[in-house]
């Protein structure tokens, strides 16, 4: 009983933590465009964060726990090693002020410890792969949508005197971040609420039947909405100035081109990462602008990162599911 507690207690902090890392991606446009000032702009976030869990269904929180590693490999070990893997992968990037994916170092490190408890078999391929195709296609969606909303958005507004339209737009970008937090919260939650369902499910403690007890939701959505208060600054800084410049209307673009595709992905139980999508986005409005206005070599550096982080936090999640192990 002590040590789910202190499991359950492990998966909130990484759900903590993954709201302190992405805060960045649901308020760096806003904050950068200085329609909201980053104090209240993380609260703005937090509370979307939080009701999340009212809109969306749990149909990540099922992949997580069911459609990357089979539930029979999943023990408190695994869940151990994959929960480390990502923390440890979540704070090495945080103090670096590198975007990288809390997403895929949960689904990292729980691949990681999986394959060392069970071997390739342990696998379910097909969620994995899903998830892995989500790694190219949230953040190319999210530059198509955004590219095509810019485009849009100026060809309507262009009679109109810039002045005029960025004072719309300071207006209108309280309800494009308002989405994109939602989005953010909904997805990236979920993540955590699988992993310990999976747990619970683990020791019998669900019935049999695999599901997501409500106070798990609501423990994972206040972890989330708590972290989010807490910011991550380095990161802000990355995603809403040094890959382009914005004004509130490509902010509006950008996090609505992000929503509209964390919408999808969460309706259709794809785990994908927000900070992949928010960046692709961000990255679409400023090419629309020109292609020099995008800073290529900080974009080219998050893309290395996102390589990187499935398998830098799955061989941590196999280190500490080996440290676990030998020690269970």
């Amino acid at each position: 009983m002590l040590l789910i507690a202190v499991l359950i207690g492990i998966a909130l902090l990484f759900d903590f933590l993954n709201g302190l890392h992405d805060a960045a991606n649901s308020i760096a446009t806003i904050v950068s465009t200085r329609v909201l000032a980053p104090r209240y702009a993380v609260a703005w976030a937090a509370f979307f964060n939080f009701i999340a869990f009212a809109v969306f269904g749990l149909h990540v929180a099922a992949t997580i726990g069911t459609g990357i590693v089979s539930p029979h490999v999943i023990d408190d070990s695994v869940i151990f090693g994959a929960l480390m893997g990502a923390i440890v992968w979540n704070v090495v990037t945080w103090l670096a002020g590198i975007p990288s994916s809390s997403s895929h170092a949960l689904i990292g490190g729980l691949v990681g410890a999986g394959l060392c408890k069970g071997g390739w078999n342990a696998v379910v391929w097909s969620g994995l792969g899903k998830t892995a195709a989500a790694i190219v296609l949230s953040p190319a969606t999210g530059f198509i949508v955004a590219l095509l909303l810019i485009l849009m958005v100026s060809w309507s507004f262009l009679k109109a005197s810039p002045l005029w339209v960025d004072r719309v737009f300071r207006h209108v970008q309280f309800l494009s971040a308002s989405a994109y937090s939602l989005g953010h919260g909904g997805n990236d939650a979920q993540k955590t609420m699988g992993i310990i369902a999976a747990l619970l499910f683990a020791h019998g403690w669900e019935g049999g039947k695999f599901h997501v007890p409500f106070w798990v939701v609501m423990a994972c959505q206040a972890a989330m909405a708590l972290g989010t208060l807490f910011g991550g600054w380095r990161i802000v800084r990355t995603m809403g100035s040094r890959i382009t410049h914005l004004t509130p209307m490509q902010g509006v673009c950008a996090e609505t081109a992000g929503a509209v595709t964390l919408f999808g992905a969460t309706w259709l139980g794809v785990p994908v990462s927000t900070t992949h999508t928010i960046t692709g986005a961000i990255v679409g409005v400023g090419a629309a602008r020109r292609v020099s206005a995008v800073r290529w070599n900080v974009a080219k550096d998050i893309v290395v990162a996102w390589i990187v982080t499935m398998p830098a936090a799955g061989l941590i999640g196999a280190v500490f599911y080996l440290a676990a192990a030998a020690f269970a």
